[in-house]
């Protein structure tokens, strides 16, 4: 049995019980959350034991067991600290924290007790970033040169963002995604693909911006560009933004082709391949795409809610497995504060675009068993 504990009970705790549903042998055994009324509503409707106080879950979490923490972003560090001096395993909500030295703090306890910490996105580990790794790995593009991928959401201060409701019926929290901006809450789905390919970030040469107001008067820029220069000497350009139309393409431009992915947020999406032709003299990548497919079964799959189609417990039950396993999280501490200070490196280069080089780094990932 992978046991697990909650804290933090709004928006998006409902799509981890969704996603934690799908798995037989995995169970909730508490629920702390601040506001008494919340906890109450959101118990109610999973059927799930609440705890009074932040030592009450404590007291209830299993060793061994892995304390999800669902909270606000900037609360991050702060429970992820409680968490840990408790000596507790940690699966954060993104950002791992908001501060690179709280995040280097956090690194040193957790590997000075022996601990793991991870944080999300998990959909790395996901069928379409582990079906885009393997087609990278066999060549199907052939030398990979140059990476675009777009995290643009649309021009949403116009949406009905005051209509958006979980499942248990928590409001999606406007306040916070503003402060913390799209970089910091996006930029991670598709850096964590390419730094689980490529390895790790060697320099980031970035620019942000806040270009709508009064969405908040503490809101984060809602535009980011960066060019991204990896170890191994890939190079990638990241977009993220609340403006632009909705685009959350990848693509891997290689020397035979493009291999790409359109949909970020859905776990099942195409992975396609077009080869590069000549045409009456003209080049031009192949209109006809070929889809690229894992031999057999991958991870259970979760129904779409909102604008994504996650299994948001791939990230929780591979912590839970390595555990049982006795081998290296593929989501591991290292990889969790590489991917903090990458972001936060794009998130806060405002106007000032010159190159910023990385402290951290971390090893590629093992693909999952069934990508290999």
């Amino acid at each position: 049995m992978s046991e697990f504990t909650i804290i933090g009970c709004g928006f998006v705790a409902d799509l981890y019980m969704r996603s934690l549903a799908q798995y037989p042998d995995a169970q909730v055994v508490a629920v702390y959350d601040k506001d008494p009324e919340r906890l109450k509503v959101f118990c109610d409707y999973w059927k799930l034991t609440p705890a009074n106080t932040l030592d009450d879950l404590f007291a209830a979490t299993p060793a061994g067991a892995v304390i999800l923490n669902l909270t606000n972003p900037h609360a991050h560090y702060e429970i992820n600290h409680a968490c840990l001096m408790a000596g507790f395993h940690v699966y954060s909500e993104k950002p791992l924290a908001t501060d690179m030295a709280d995040a280097f703090a956090l690194h040193r306890l957790a590997e000075g007790k022996n601990l793991l910490l991870a944080s999300a996105p998990c959909s790395v580990l996901g069928e379409a970033a582990q079906t885009l790794g393997k087609a990278v790995r066999d060549g199907v593009a052939g030398t990979p040169r140059l990476i675009y991928a777009e995290l643009d959401d649309g021009f949403i201060p116009q949406a009905p963002y005051d209509k958006w409701i979980s499942e248990s019926g928590a409001p999606w929290p406007a306040e916070d995604e503003f402060n913390t901006g799209c970089t910091l809450e996006h930029a991670g789905y598709y850096l964590g693909w390419l730094i689980a390919i490529f390895g790790p970030v060697r320099q980031v040469v970035a620019a942000s911006a806040g270009l709508i107001p009064d969405k908040s008067p503490d809101a984060a820029p809602d535009f980011s560009v960066a060019t991204l220069f990896f170890e191994t000497g890939m190079v990638a350009r990241l977009t993220c933004s609340i403006i632009a139309p909705h685009d959350h393409q990848i693509r891997v431009i290689g020397d035979k082709g493009v291999l790409g992915v359109a949909k970020a947020w859905d776990n099942g999406a195409k992975v396609t391949f077009r080869r590069r032709m000549v045409i009456r003299r003209r080049l031009l990548e192949s209109p006809i795409a070929k889809r690229i497919l894992l031999k057999g079964p991958t991870h259970a799959k979760v129904g779409r809610w909102g604008a994504a189609s996650m299994n948001f417990a791939l990230g929780p039950m591979e912590m839970a497995d390595s555990l049982r396993e006795s081998r290296p999280c593929r989501l591991s501490c290292d990889f969790a504060l590489h991917l903090n200070e990458v972001t936060l490196a794009i998130q806060n280069a405002g106007d000032n675009t010159g190159a910023q080089d990385m402290q951290t780094r971390c090893e590629q990932m093992e693909p999952m068993p069934w990508a290999q």
